[in-house]
This record gives structure tokens, sequence and C-alpha cells, in this order.
């Protein structure tokens, strides 16, 4: 078997993005085997929970590469990703995460990604925010290198088109209360969130309690919000996603009823980037010729990167 191994939050308050990540990827393995594998050699698939942490990623880093892993999808979060790539890097070992955004984590030849990077997001917000909003507010976490990434690139693309807007902030010893951050705020028309979900839902429950009627706009972290609000949040919530569970695609249909077959719920974002990103993984391999199952990491990154740059590689699959 060829073995794909990374880290996401699988426990603790960003574990819906892991179990998705972990859903399809597992989920593109089991087709990949039932159609054959590569050349007749099967996949196998090992996640390990990191909480979102850097440390504990690291850590499962060590035991991926000592059990053999050959390929990996890297980490979920972005700071859990920085410290995997660090490793991976020292190792040339090839990744391509599914949803670290933060241009850390690609940063040397070995990393790749399937996902929005986060100054895309942020010029993306800031353009989107101006264009249909005046009085504009903004919150992020000057602790996390996700949301201070979006934030700095929204921050200059503010700046560039002559913006103003109010911003507050908090960190990773401040992210339960966000009453005071809500009422700075609660005359806003619109206030940007580049966080994760968790924090989002406990600010959209405190815009209710504040009276802050603002429109709350995310990015691809937002996706899980739905399941920390209930109907005492009236607030529109906005978010930036790269996947439409509702398209009429046929890969995305077909996706999205294999993965309900399985696992009794619709896909997120976060499940449809898993599964691309290990069917990324398979049609580089096979587009590089490998045929040797006890091929070795270094050996592996070197082709399947030399694979993956040609003009002539296509992936057809992506959701």
């Amino acid at each position: 078997e060829y073995f794909i191994g990374g880290t996401g939050p699988l426990t603790g308050g960003a574990s819906s993005y892991g179990i998705s990540v972990q859903n399809g990827a597992s989920l593109a393995v089991e087709e990949i085997n039932a159609n054959g594998g590569l050349n007749g050699v099967n996949f196998k698939f090992d996640i390990k929970d990191d909480q979102a942490a850097a440390d504990k990623a690291s850590t499962a880093y060590d035991q991926l590469f000592e059990a053999g892993m050959q390929i990996s999808f890297g980490s979920v979060t972005s700071g859990s990703c920085e410290a995997f790539a660090a490793k991976a890097a020292s190792d040339n070992l090839f990744f391509m995460t599914p949803s670290a955004s933060a241009d850390i984590c690609i940063a040397e030849p070995n990393a790749f990604r399937v996902c929005f990077g986060d100054p895309d997001q942020g010029v993306l917000a800031a353009e989107e925010l101006v264009a249909n909003f005046q009085n504009i507010g903004a919150i992020y976490d000057e602790s996390d290198t996700y949301s201070s990434g979006i934030f700095e690139a929204f921050d200059a693309k503010m700046k560039e088109l002559n913006a103003t807007y109010t911003v507050k902030t908090f960190n990773a010893e401040n992210k339960l209360d966000f009453s005071t951050q809500v009422e700075a705020l609660k005359d806003c028309d619109v206030i940007f969130l580049p966080i994760y979900y968790t924090e989002a839902g406990l600010i959209a429950k405190a815009a209710v309690a504040k009276g802050c009627d603002a429109v709350l706009f995310g990015c691809d972290g937002f996706d899980g919000i739905a399941g920390q609000i209930d109907e005492t949040v009236t607030n529109q919530i906005k978010y930036i996603t790269p996947f439409d569970v509702n398209s009429t695609d046929a890969n995305v249909a077909e996706f999205v009823s294999a993965y309900e077959t399985a696992y009794g719920v619709k896909p997120d974002q976060f499940a449809a980037d898993g599964y691309d990103v290990v069917m990324s993984i398979y049609e580089a391999m096979k587009a590089a010729g490998v045929n040797d199952v006890t091929i070795d990491p270094d050996t592996l990154c070197e082709k399947v990167k030399a694979a993956i740059t040609a003009d002539s590689f296509v992936f057809t699959g992506d959701l």
C-alpha cells in the first residue's frame, strides 16, 4: 500500500474541519482502491488528531513518518500546518494541504494546497464590503496565523481603496466573551470576521445580546457556524467558500450523493477539499509514473512535484 498521512483537529474547538477532511479523504481513498488503486496497488490513509495545535502536529508528523508515511495532505489548519511544513521540508516529503491557507504553509517547493490563500480572501472581502456597505467593522484574532494573515491582506486592500473601517481584536487567551468588541461595532452595517466558526458563533450570539443587526461576513473558516447558532441569531451571515453543495455540476452531485450515503449528512467545503486533495495526489502519482510501493518520500516528492507542476498536468475531478 501507498501511505498518505496528515494531521487535523478531530477533537476540540476546530474539530468540524478535521472530521470533514477525514471523511472526504477517506471517501476518495475508498473510491481509488475500489477502482484498482494505482497500477493494482491500494492506498492507506491515516490522520492524526492535532487539536489545531502546532506542537501536536509536529509530534504527529514524527509518528506518521516513522510509521512509513510516503506522501501527505499536511495539516488542516494553518498554525498546525506551519509546524508540519517545517518537518516535511527537512525530509523533502511532498504534501498538499486541503485547507491550511496561510502563505507560510506552502513556502517551500515540496508544499502545495487546494484551498484559497489568505491574501486572496482578504482582498476579495475588502472589495466586496466596500462595494456594498458604508459603515464597516472587523474583528480578528491577532494570535492566530490564519486570522491575522487574512486581516493583513484585507487591511492593505482597504487602504488601497481609501476605505475606512473600525477594527477590534482578540487573542487565544481572550476568545470566550466578545461583548466588548460587538458593543464597539454594533452600529456597523457589516462586520468582517476572518476567524474560525467557533468564535464566529459566539460573536453572532453577542450581536443578538447587544442589538447589533450587522451582516456578519467571514471567510472559509466560517464553514461550520450553522452548528454554533440557533434561531435566536437573526443577523445575515455570509462567507467566502470554494464549494457549493447545491451545484448541478456532475462531479459535485456525484460526490455529494456518495458522501451523504457514507456519512448521513451533506458535505461542507472541508470535506470537498479533503476528497480533492487525495484525488490530486493520486492523479499526480499516476502522471509521474509511480510504480514502486517501496518508494521513499524524497524520491516520490521529486517525481510528484515534477508531474504536478508540468503544463500537461490537468486534474479533471476538481469539485
